[in-house]
């Protein structure tokens, strides 16, 4: 029974995120669905401070997050995949502690684009420690835990299937409905703290199994810190 629960947990989020569009909010344009997810395993909590036209803003709490190292490449898919193979080994045993952990919603890639079309972009793939395993993680060869600060996020639903062709244009249509606000502001200052050019980059959320084709919940990210958000 416990290795079909974790082979269920394993198939939740090891999309091969290679499937065209399915489900209810392919074109959503407002954020109003809770991802189903949520209500099954645990996820981070946040405060809805924000709702604008095709967009909402969050405030997260301080959270731990383990992450992959940069993985250079040109498809999100594949360095979602190849990360998620990382954190799954982890959550099953491969760490320092040799403790198993529960998994969590949602897995999350960080997208720094490329400079130019022949250019790798680099991603970023983490997993949402749970409450318990927040004030001590266990290290584990390759990975590293990521200690946020409370922050907001400007968020995006999308949904289907995620693919390599449609979350860059997801990205963009959350940067247009930002245009002109005071969160667009914030999210370039943290952009040029972080970076020092204020390049674009953004992050893909995933909350559904792949065997999931209804309903699905997607969501483009573009994080800002509390600092850069003051005089909003």
């Amino acid at each position: 029974m416990a290795a079909t629960n974790m082979l269920l947990k394993l198939s939740m989020f090891f999309n091969i995120l290679s499937r065209p569009h399915l489900g209810l909010w392919s074109n959503q344009k407002d954020v109003k669905v809770f991802p189903p997810t949520c209500d099954r395993i645990e996820c981070p909590s946040f405060d809805v401070v924000h709702v604008g036209d095709g967009y909402e803003i969050r405030r997260y709490n301080s959270t731990v997050w383990i992450a992959t190292a940069p993985i250079p490449g040109i498809s999100l898919v594949e360095a979602t995949r190849s990360g998620f193979i990382q954190l799954f080994d982890y959550i099953q045993g491969k760490n320092s502690y040799q403790k198993k952990i529960e998994m969590t919603a949602p897995v999350i890639t960080e997208v720094s684009p490329s400079d130019g079309p022949f250019c790798a972009s680099s991603f970023v793939v983490s997993f949402y420690v749970p409450k318990e395993n927040q004030a001590n993680p266990p290290p584990a060869e390759g990975l590293h835990a990521q200690r946020w600060k409370p922050r907001y996020i400007a968020i995006r639903q999308f949904g289907g299937f995620v693919a390599d062709y449609d979350v860059a244009v997801e990205a963009a249509a959350l940067e247009a409905s930002l245009s002109g606000t005071t969160w667009a502001n914030a999210i370039e200052k943290s952009r040029e703290k972080e970076s020092g050019t204020g390049t674009s980059s953004y992050t893909v959320a995933q909350y559904n199994s792949e065997f999931e084709f209804n309903n699905r919940v997607n969501e483009i990210w573009m994080p800002f810190d509390l600092d850069d958000a003051s005089s909003v």
